[in-house]
């Protein structure tokens, strides 16, 4: 739009000039050309006296400048509702937003469970979810939720993008083992200091995490078993720890 504006003033003041017939210097006659050229640009309508041939080249000029402003405003809303410019201005955004992330909290995947721990750690919390399937995405960031699509088992420039160096917590989600598994491993490697929760079919499986390098592990099945017992006047036996 200014590169337009400049070229039609620029163009517009260098017709005037050639067309005036006083007797000035020329670099008075290019002053009052620009000065005529911007009224017209600006329609502000402030002319100084024309002779019949500059009044025939405004007319033209005129002409010339609504057909160039329709274009130009066309383009504009063009560029606006366009689908790849959402995207673009959107990536920007977000590449704004994953470089000043920083002691946030990244929570792999959005399944029920990743829904509802980022449900609890919303308030006062910055979030990152990273999610593989895009439908899950796109749910994520419907909630307001800074997202990242991309598998951070087994790409690992997902994680560059998440800023895993600077991230305070990882919680694996997935329900993939071997997914859990490969994802705490590469977490791990890059940020040994990260605190990286995640859940475990059993205790073999957990050791199996840690060893990996997960801070916190929750066998589910002991944690449900655990809840439910907690729920009932009873006393829970001292091998509940391993088998009910």
């Amino acid at each position: 739009m200014a590169g337009l504006f400049v070229t039609t003033l620029l163009v517009t003041a260098v017709g005037l000039a050639l067309l005036d017939p006083a007797d000035i210097p020329w670099s008075l006659k290019l002053f009052n050309a620009i000065w005529n050229a911007t009224n017209l640009v600006t329609t502000l309508g402030d002319f100084t006296p024309f002779t019949v041939p500059q009044k025939v080249f405004m007319i033209v000029a005129s002409f010339a400048i609504l057909v160039l402003g329709s274009f130009a405003v066309t383009k504009t809303i063009d560029w606006l509702t366009n689908p790849i410019a959402a995207i673009y201005r959107e990536n920007r955004l977000m590449k704004s937003n994953f470089a000043t992330l920083k002691d946030h909290v990244i929570i792999i995947g959005f399944s029920p469970l990743g829904r509802i721990v980022a449900s609890l750690l919303a308030e006062g919390r910055n979030l990152l979810v990273i999610e593989t399937r895009e439908d899950l995405a796109n749910q994520a960031s419907e909630q307001g939720y800074l997202v990242l699509l991309g598998d951070a088992g087994t790409d690992d420039e997902v994680f560059t993008h998440a800023g895993i160096e600077q991230a305070a917590a990882l919680i694996v989600t997935s329900e993939s083992p071997d997914r859990k598994l490969a994802i705490t491993l590469m977490a791990h490697a890059r940020n040994s200091n990260l605190r990286i929760a995640v859940t475990a079919e059993d205790e073999t499986r957990g050791l199996l995490l840690r060893r990996a390098g997960a801070t916190d592990v929750v066998v589910a099945d002991d944690l449900i078993a655990h809840t439910l017992i907690g729920h009932l006047p009873i006393k829970a036996s001292p091998s509940l720890d391993t088998k009910i």
